[in-house]
């Protein structure tokens, strides 16, 4: 019977702006509200226009809506979008209901700005990885606030002037808001839950403003087993799982956690050879000795913290004898 052994190696404060908008009356003191949602509107985006009223009867009334002086509705009351332009632009709106023979008017002002906030996990991937680590339990996530701010003649306001209020689940937080301040760093949310982060973003003379807001949940993470091939590196490209046969004088295998929170130091990486501690670290090479055929079980622990890990098991095969033709000589 063969055995295997291991050989030991080692790798490497605003409060919460409103919607850029302005209001005022056409003629008449209008007895009815006129809003726009979303409350920050994105460049080449849509908006929509409601219409409320405690005074009136809009399910008879008649409503005319323009935009930009060109007439887009009318008819009956009800929620119309309104297509906006470029950032910076600004898009009026006036809009009339007529009831009971009396026309009333409302005007309002929409100019939209590009604010988009990025979240960041601080979380663990493998080198040059492509992708985005997933939020981490018991991590913490970097959201940056990216402002592409612009005033109606199209000048580009600078990023460090401007002011950022952050809030999360719906607490303002006071300390990390001011001019300048485009990061926030923020701790995962409690598993099962979502944690929503926003930001409004004005101009220090608070004539323009934009936002956004995000939402995220963390997601258990994983650690997967990579062939190390000694010409072609780390093959990335298909994980093991199942079986794995052991075809050479020796093999190099590599583990690569995913989205395992990065706060104090790497993920704990533990190779277990038949159920005994065999190796720490992301690499182990193994080498099968004696004479004929032979298996064993090799299992991975990965841990963060107290209460995160993750596992990866395969079951090893070795010294079996592969054919090099059709006859099998």
């Amino acid at each position: 019977m063969r055995s295997l052994f291991v050989i030991i190696a080692f790798s490497l404060l605003i409060p919460g702006a409103a919607l850029a908008q302005s209001l005022g009356g056409l003629g008449n003191n209008a007895p009815f509200t006129l809003s726009a949602s979303p409350q920050y509107p994105t460049p080449y985006g849509t908006a929509t226009l409601s219409f409320l009223s405690s005074s009136l009867d809009l399910s008879n009334a008649m409503l005319s809506v323009s935009s930009d002086g060109k007439n887009i509705y009318q008819g009956s009351v009800q929620p119309i979008v309104v297509t906006l332009g470029r950032t910076g632009s600004i898009t009026h709106i006036a809009a009339t209901i007529s009831s009971g023979g009396t026309k009333y008017s409302q005007s309002l002002s929409i100019q939209p700005e590009d604010v988009v906030l990025v979240a960041e996990p601080i979380a663990s991937a493998p080198p040059l990885y492509p992708g985005k680590p997933s939020v981490p339990p018991e991590g913490s996530v970097r959201v940056v606030a990216v402002a592409n701010m612009e005033d109606a003649s199209g000048a580009l306001l600078n990023p460090a002037a401007l002011s950022y209020a952050w809030t999360v689940d719906g607490t303002q937080i006071a300390d990390a808001s001011g001019i300048g301040k485009d990061v926030l760093m923020v701790a995962s949310p409690l598993q099962y839950r979502a944690r929503t982060v926003s930001v409004a973003v004005m101009s220090q003379d608070g004539s323009l403003v934009g936002g956004d807001s995000l939402s995220f949940s963390t997601a258990n993470p994983t650690v997967l087993i990579y062939e190390n091939d000694p010409l072609l590196g780390i093959r990335f490209d298909h994980a093991l799982s199942g079986t794995y046969t052991i075809t050479s004088v020796e093999s190099t295998l590599y583990a690569a956690p995913f989205s395992f929170p990065m706060v104090s130091a790497t993920p704990a990486l533990q190779w277990f050879l038949d159920g005994s501690a065999a190796q720490t670290g992301n690499v182990i090479t193994l080498r099968p000795t004696g004479s004929g055929a032979g298996t064993a079980t090799l299992s991975l622990t990965a841990s963060a913290g107290s209460y995160t890990t993750a596992t990866a098991n395969l079951s090893l095969s070795f010294g079996l004898t592969t054919s090099t033709n059709a006859f099998g000589l």
